[in-house]
C-alpha cells in the first residue's frame, strides 16, 4: 500500500509523534476511543485496528438508514476518511469513542439520504417536463415549468403500481410493452394502470390551480 493510504501498515506519517495529544487518557473500558487518540498522533496501525473493531457494527448502522449497501458502503468510506483526518475532535471526556463514531455515521448517512432525495425531487421534475409522445401513445399531460412541484406532489398521491410506470413513461422513455417486461406485469395492466394513474393525475393539477 502506499504511504500515504491511512490503512497502510507500519509507522505514522514524517513528524509522528507516539505520544497521546496533551491532556488525552486512554483507558481500556474504551478501545475505540483509545485508538482514536491514537490516530488523532498519526497511528495507521490504530486505524487499521478500529476500522477491524468497529466497520461491521458502523455498516449496519449506516445501512439502517440509506436503506441500500451500495450507498452504505459509499458513506462508511466517507466516515472512515474524516476519522482519520479529523479525529482530534473526538473528546474522551464528552463520551466513547464508539458513540462518537455511530453519531458521525448518522449524520453521515441522513447527510446521504437528503441529497439522493432532493436528486430524485429534480430529476422526477426534469424528466415529466422534458417527456416526449411515446411510441405507443401513453395519455398525454401538458405539464408547465411553474407546476413541477404540484405533479410531484400529485404523483407521490398516486398508488405505487401506477405512479410506478407512469414514471417510467414519461421519465425513462419505455413503451407499454418495455414496461410490462420490467414489472412482470401484462401488458393489458400496464395499459389500465398507466390510463387510470394519468386521469387522477390530470384531477388533481386541476384541483390545486
Amino acid at each position: 500500500m502506499s504511504s500515504d493510504d491511512p490503512s497502510a501498515p507500519g509507522h505514522g506519517p514524517p513528524g509522528y509523534d507516539s505520544r497521546l495529544p496533551a491532556g488525552a487518557t486512554a483507558t481500556a473500558a474504551d478501545p475505540s476511543g483509545d485508538l482514536l487518540l491514537r490516530i488523532a498522533v498519526g497511528d495507521r496501525a490504530a486505524f487499521e485496528e478500529l476500522f477491524e473493531l468497529q466497520s461491521r457494527i458502523l455498516m449496519a448502522v449506516i445501512l439502517r438508514i440509506v436503506r441500500s449497501r451500495s450507498l452504505a458502503e459509499e458513506v462508511l468510506q466517507e466516515c472512515f476518511t474524516e476519522v482519520w483526518t479529523r479525529c482530534s475532535g473526538f473528546d474522551p471526556e464528552r463520551g466513547t469513542g464508539r458513540a462518537w463514531m455511530i453519531t458521525l455515521c448518522r449524520r453521515r448517512a441522513i447527510d446521504c439520504v437528503r441529497s439522493v432525495q432532493a436528486q430524485q425531487d429534480r430529476d422526477f421534475a426534469d424528466g415529466l417536463r422534458s417527456s416526449a409522445e411515446e411510441p405507443e401513445q401513453v395519455e398525454q399531460t401538458v405539464i408547465d415549468r411553474s407546476e413541477s412541484d404540484q405533479t410531484l406532489t400529485a404523483l407521490r398521491m398516486l398508488p405505487e403500481d401506477q405512479a410506478r410506470p407512469i414514471v417510467m413513461a414519461f421519465y425513462q422513455g419505455l413503451t407499454h410493452s418495455e414496461i410490462s417486461e420490467n414489472l412482470k406485469v401484462p401488458l393489458g395492466t400496464i395499459k389500465s394502470r398507466i390510463r387510470d394513474g394519468m386521469k387522477k393525475l390530470r384531477e388533481e393539477l386541476e384541483a390545486s390551480r
